[in-house]
């Protein structure tokens, strides 16, 4: 014969019964052990769901036999006291309360942890209302339409939490530019957002230097969203950006904190609705790059690189390659704005040498932050160009460095932001071959625009 299962208030004296048991039998042995007679958690949250307990309605953890008859008495001295809350706690019992939640409590507190690592907003807020869509609207500047645009950035915002919280404990309470990399991470992500949804859409586009030096109105867009959110929150700061640099700005590289951006990198992919497009935000502070930020909007994948801290993809830590052998090695490069025939010719034998040396290839992707950010991953061994511009180098250069790469002059000698040139690579070695087989091809410096 079966017997039925026990429902309803039989169970629960039944179940309350047998786990009073086990708590008291762990009670004893930890007393034996000269512990504080607390219970396990595990037994905690039966009792609770035995007697009937619920997330809504939280019960007190059970307590050693002494504390219970504590709890006793301030539970008549409740009843008695006139206008006394129902579930006020006597100080004695809220003290308790606050050094052991209940399970109910642990549970909500776990839950809670999961939703910010699921569906946390931006990983950083310029505003002190974190999670405030009005203020996040006032902090980042004008929106298409009037609203804010949501999908694009938003799995990546999610990604990047736990980069945050990694961030948020090297960091130290007094580190001045926490809050800069902070906004910059949100800025990056609300201009992938502009970026994705102008991608398939009929673009204006006109040159700059030559015939394959693009620009759009949305690279305008973009820098002005950033500049100006940048200039709101950090009044006293240096800008050096690409197409205020084109319209005749001075790019100057001095010891105050400046920003260095790209809006827009890979513009000619843009253009072509070819997807390797990135937003760059480089920092640097007494001519020192402190930090960078490139999204890559298409991909959601958020690239971050702070000195001394580490570099990031969303939650990823990156680690560049460690080849030190050309016959091993895949090669990045990006071809460069000047396309006569001297420039094509070196570019042309630039790559010959090092596919004649037997590196397994030479690829072109037509963004070079996006290209650097496949160094630092590890998903390729090196980089050179000739004809990148600081706003190209300064956020990528700290993600590498971060990911333990080297990034220096083609010369051999140490990085030149301003000298548009660079090798880098995963290792020593690697970038010193290059460095040796490569030839020069000649560009004006930025700083000399």
């Amino acid at each position: 014969m079966i017997r039925p299962l026990l429902k309803g208030p039989a169970f629960a004296a039944a179940a309350t019964s047998s786990l009073n048991g086990v708590l008291k039998l762990a009670a004893s042995e930890r007393a034996l052990r000269g512990e504080e007679a607390a219970a396990p958690g595990w037994v905690q949250s039966a009792v609770t769901l035995a007697q009937g307990g619920g997330a809504s309605e939280p019960s007190a953890p059970l307590s050693p036999p002494r504390a219970r008859k504590e709890d006793a008495g301030a539970r008549r001295t409740r009843k008695v006291g006139a206008g006394t809350q129902r579930g006020s706690r006597s100080p004695a019992a809220s003290g308790r309360r606050s050094s052991s939640s209940s399970p109910s409590q642990a549970a909500g507190k776990l839950h809670e942890r999961r939703l910010s690592k699921r569906c946390a907003p931006a990983p950083c807020s310029p505003s002190p209302r974190a999670g405030d869509r009005g203020g996040e609207a006032a902090s980042l500047g004008p929106r298409e339409g009037g609203g804010v645009l949501e999908g694009r950035g938003a799995a990546a915002t999610m990604k990047a939490s736990g980069e945050q919280k990694r961030g948020e404990a090297a960091a130290s309470p007094g580190d001045p530019w926490k809050e800069c990399m902070e906004v910059a991470v949100q800025l990056a992500l609300r201009a992938g957002q502009i970026i994705s949804k102008a991608l398939t859409e009929e673009k204006q586009v006109s040159t700059k230097t030559s015939a394959a030096d693009l620009v759009t109105e949305t690279d305008h867009f973009v820098e002005n969203l950033i500049v100006s959110a940048l200039k709101e929150k950090f009044p006293s700061h240096r800008f050096i950006a690409e197409e205020a640099t084109a319209a005749g700005s001075k790019c100057i590289l001095c010891d105050s904190p400046t920003w260095i951006i790209d809006p827009v990198d890979g513009t000619c992919n843009f253009v072509h609705r070819f997807p390797t497009v990135a937003v760059s935000i480089g920092f640097a502070v007494n001519q020192e790059l402190e930090f960078g930020v490139i999204y890559h909007c298409t991909e959601e994948r958020l690239y971050t690189g702070r000195r001394g801290q580490g570099a990031f993809c969303n939650d990823k830590r990156l680690q560049v390659s460690k080849v030190t052998d050309i016959s091993k090695a895949l090669i990045l490069t990006e071809i460069g704005p000047k396309r006569d025939p001297d420039t094509l010719k070196l570019f042309l034998s630039n790559m010959e040498r090092l596919l004649k040396a037997q590196a397994h290839g030479v690829r072109v992707i037509g963004s070079s932050t996006l290209a650097l950010c496949l160094l630092a991953s590890g998903a390729a061994d090196a980089y050179y160009q000739f004809g990148l511009h600081c706003w190209d180098l300064a956020a990528a250069t700290v993600i590498i460095r971060e990911a333990g790469g080297v990034v220096m002059d083609t010369s051999g000698g140490p990085l030149d932001l301003m000298s548009c040139r660079v090798v880098a690579a995963g290792t020593q070695e690697m970038a010193a071959f290059i460095a040796q087989e490569i030839q020069t091809i000649h560009y004006r410096r930025d700083d000399e625009n």
